[in-house]
């Protein structure tokens, strides 16, 4: 039987669904634990998080912050599960996979240099209305 007999045949469960948070914050869990650029995640959002609620941001504030935190988050999974599987692929140094391994860092530091400039473009206008009192 292959992969897409198996899909078609099985019934939707919306309990089966819920079984998979568990998987799903465990992955992000240990993507925390493990991958130290994630730490620098962590302190930024919970900064980005606690600056926003101190300027009162407005919904559509709210709605640029919060894509460009989950964007962030989003490529740091991506590029974790890529290099845990490139580990395993090859566990000895190759050049392909090293730079399999680089395009991917970059794609989080495009995603972290565009939240970056939309936390000037959202903060700034409330920055300086607080530094001219």
């Amino acid at each position: 039987m292959t992969r897409k007999d198996i899909s078609t045949t099985r019934p939707f469960e919306f309990t089966g669904r819920l079984r998979s948070f568990p998987h799903a914050i465990r992955g992000v869990l240990r993507m925390i634990r493990c991958q130290h650029n994630a730490w620098i995640h962590v302190l930024a959002t919970i900064t980005v998080l606690a600056a926003g609620f101190f300027f009162e941001l407005s919904s559509a504030e709210w709605c640029w912050i919060i894509l460009a935190i989950s964007t962030v988050w989003t490529a740091e999974a991506l590029n974790t599960a890529f290099e845990f599987l490139a580990d395993v692929a090859s566990p000895e140094f190759h050049p392909t996979v090293r730079d399999a391994k680089d395009v991917a860092a970059g794609a989080v530091l495009l995603t972290a240099l565009a939240a970056t400039v939309i936390g000037l473009v959202i903060f700034w206008p409330h920055v300086a209305k607080l530094l001219q009192r």
